[in-house]
This record gives structure tokens, C-alpha cells and sequence, in this order.
């Protein structure tokens, strides 16, 4: 979450007046990621978010995004749930920006996970998983395999720039992946995006998550391999392996892998970091003047993709 956008309290105010939501008594900008505009809005009978949609969101699928919040709510998943006005619709604009609003969800994320979490994010994983297998709609995953090499291309240089040498590691990386990469495995809805401060705990239990805006149609084992990047390796890069068996354990309680899913776990764990290494690589540095924002280091993926180079075919080094 972050603020591109600022609004002030007649815009907001004006815009709550179409929704059964209450009087606007405060609104905040929300400091966190790279992609939209948030802020925490409270009424005198409501919490709520609201998101302006910007950057890499593509208006066209925010159907597919507002869908799925609603039906994972109404399946038992606990997720935000989109708001609707009086006219029943649950996306308008704001700022000449597409907007919605969606439910407050209380509890509390972490920033260095342990074991637990990193199990209850594994069960909260493969009940979101579970939970989406009845959603009618589909997407493409815009941020696959397909797109990996067109993003690099013009972010080569500011690669070498971070480190010498490292341009020519993930044109290697990408090339090792694009002959090694897994296909015919379970696919169905993915969170593609579940990092610790996209899951909220109470009492170190799974009670929530947000955020679902790379969410797309794709491998199931894949969205496992961005949560084991996300939560489970330390600050050099190495794979903590008692949190990554902890977080198989956790997704295994719900959905059991297949001797596929398994084998292909390292290969989808190096794609994994390759995607969040790009989009870094992209951002960094590109934040906007004025913006409420904090880009994300790069490097931290880079450390990841040295730790899959060297462990690329070994599911062992992952915990199975």
C-alpha cells in the first residue's frame, strides 16, 4: 500500500455520500508498497479502506480482483470485503482514478516470522486456494514467465549498477528458466502476493489477508513458492529450512502437494524470486516526486536468486 495520489476531506466526504456508511470523522494515507493509493477512512459506523487504483493495475481487471474479494468473503476466507453504494456498484472514481472501498480487517502483521507464522500462513494459504476453486473468473497472470524478459531488458544497466556482475547472473537466471520451467501442474486462483504484511495475526493465528491485486489465475504450487521467498529466508539470502518445513506442514494440512508439485517446488522458487527481483529492479529509484512511498531493495531478491542458482534441482534444500 502507499499514497500516489493525495485526496482531501471534501473529495472524500463527496464520495462516501453515495454509500449507507456513515459521516466521514478522519482519513489517513496508508505508507506501505509500491502499487496503489490507499487510506484508512473511519466513519461514525465504519473502518474502512479505500484504494485508488494506479500504476501496474490495469482498470479491466478490477472486476476479476473486486469478484474475488467478494466471493472468498462469502466462502468462509477471511478478506476484505468490497463495499457497495446505493446504486449497488462496488467501483467508482475518485481523482479521475478507478476506487473502491472495502472492509477494515482487525489483527496485526509481523515482520520477522517465525515458525508459527510461517505455518498458519501456509494453512491460510491453501484455505484461500480451497476457497477460490468455485470463482467463475479467470486472469492471466501478467507478471509470468512470459513477461520476465521484456522487464529486465530495459533495467539491465541499473542491475550492474547495484552490482557488478549481476546483469549477467539474471540474463543466466532467465535463460535457465525459461528451458526448466514447470508445466501441467494444478493451476486455479492465486493470491500471487502474500507477504507478511499482507496476512494479519491474532494470537499468532491466520485471521486474514489483503491485498489482492497481482491475484491472477496460475500454478498453485507457484503461490506457494512466492510465500516461501516471502517468509522464510534470512537476511543473506539462505532459506531457514524449520520456517519452510513449517510452512509446507501448514499448507499440507488443507491441500496435500503431488509428486510433481514437489519436484517442481525449486524451479517455481527461483521464478518466484526472478518476479519480485524485476519488479524491484523496476521500481526502484522510480518513486514519484511528492509520493508517500518506500521502494523496496532489490538486492534482498538477488541474495534469493544466488540461494536458488546453487540449490536449483534439490527439493531437499526446501524442506521436502
Amino acid at each position: 500500500m502507499a499514497v500516489y495520489t493525495d485526496i482531501t476531506d471534501s473529495e472524500l466526504a463527496a464520495f462516501l455520500a453515495d454509500y449507507d456508511l456513515g459521516t466521514l470523522h478522519a482519513f489517513k494515507g496508508i505508507a506501505e508498497g509500491v502499487e496503489n493509493s490507499n487510506f484508512l477512512v473511519e466513519t461514525d459506523r465504519a473502518r474502512l479502506i479505500l484504494t485508488l487504483y494506479e500504476r501496474r493495475v490495469a482498470e479491466t481487471d478490477l472486476p476479476f480482483f473486486i469478484g474475488l474479494m467478494s466471493h472468498l468473503a462469502q466462502n468462509g476466507f477471511p478478506s476484505p470485503v468490497p463495499q457497495t453504494d446505493r446504486q449497488g456498484r462496488n467501483l467508482k472514481r475518485l481523482r479521475d482514478r478507478p476506487a473502491a472501498l472495502v472492509s477494515f480487517l482487525d489483527g496485526f502483521s509481523v515482520r520477522e516470522p517465525l515458525e508459527v507464522h510461517c505455518w498458519q500462513a501456509g494453512y491460510g494459504l491453501a484455505q484461500l486456494h480451497l476457497a477460490a476453486q468455485s470463482f467463475s473468473m479467470s486472469r492471466t497472470n501478467s507478471l509470468g514467465l512470459a513477461a520476465w524478459r521484456p522487464l529486465f531488458a530495459p533495467h539491465a544497466q541499473a542491475a550492474e549498477g547495484l552490482e557488478q556482475g549481476l546483469s549477467a547472473r539474471v540474463s543466466n537466471d532467465l535463460d535457465d528458466l525459461a528451458k526448466t520451467w514447470p508445466s501441467g501442474l494444478p493451476e486455479g486462483v492465486i493470491h500471487a502476493d502474500l507477504f507478511p504484511d499482507n496476512v494479519f495475526f491474532l494470537e499468532d493465528r491466520f485471521v486474514a489477508a489483503i491485498d489482492f491485486y497481482f491475484a491472477c489465475s496460475d500454478m498453485l504450487a507457484y503461490d506457494l513458492a512466492i510465500c516461501l521467498n516471502a517468509w522464510c529466508h534470512d537476511a543473506t539470502g539462505r532459506l531457514d529450512l524449520v520456517r519452510a518445513r513449517a510452512m509446507v506442514e501448514g499448507y499440507q494440512s488443507l491441500r496435500t502437494l503431488s509428486d510433481s508439485e514437489v519436484a517442481a517446488l525449486p524451479a517455481l522458487a527461483r521464478g518466484a524470486a526472478m518476479r519480485f527481483f524485476l519488479t524491484r529492479l523496476a521500481d526502484w529509484g522510480a518513486a514519484r516526486p511528492g509520493a508517500l512511498v518506500r521502494p523496496k531493495d532489490p538486492l534482498e531478491y538477488a541474495r534469493k536468486l544466488d540461494f536458488h542458482r546453487a540449490h536449483h534441482a534439490a527439493p531437499a534444500a526446501y524442506g521436502l
